[in-house]
């Protein structure tokens, strides 16, 4: 079942439940998925793996509720998720991530003082074929290099910096 964004992390997360066989003691293990996947658990996707799962909504926004390692929202305003994975490695994911920690002032993981921004990294956002690629308040983004997404940012931080 593709998702209906058609984004493809949908699709990964979808090939990671039915290893799991759909099974309810596997929602820890899925939901640690899809965190690596989106950066953080939203509504619509804790929903998506109720859905896939037959489980409560409740039961599965209490466990990512419950857990400290979980991150339902990302702090900052905006987010950007520079993928991490071999391919977007590779082809220059490392220099865009150092980029836009220098523009930003913060680390991987970290939000801005201001909320602006929030700067988080995903293992593999199953977009290969177009790396390095970022994620930009939930939208995927081909080849960036480390100018697009210090431009990307700039547009981001221009109010009150």
């Amino acid at each position: 079942m593709e998702h209906a964004s058609g984004d493809k992390r949908f699709k990964i997360l979808e090939a990671h439940m039915k290893k799991h066989q759909y099974r309810h003691d596997a929602l820890i293990e899925i939901l640690h998925k899809a965190q690596e996947l989106f950066g953080y658990l939203e509504d619509d996707l804790l929903l998506f793996v109720a859905y896939r799962l037959k489980l409560p909504a409740s039961r599965v926004y209490g466990v990512a509720t419950f857990y400290h390692f979980f991150t339902l929202k990302p702090q900052g305003k905006h987010t950007c998720v520079v993928c991490m994975g071999t391919a977007c490695y590779v082809k220059g994911g490392d220099k865009v991530l150092a980029a836009v920690e220098e523009k930003a002032k913060i680390k991987a993981g970290e939000t801005t003082p201001d909320n602006q921004v929030s700067l988080l990294t995903a293992r593999c956002i199953g977009a290969c074929g177009i790396a390095p690629a970022v994620v930009y308040d939930g939208t995927v983004t081909p080849r960036q290099t480390p100018e697009t997404a210090v431009a990307q940012l700039k547009g981001w931080m221009s109010n009150g910096h």
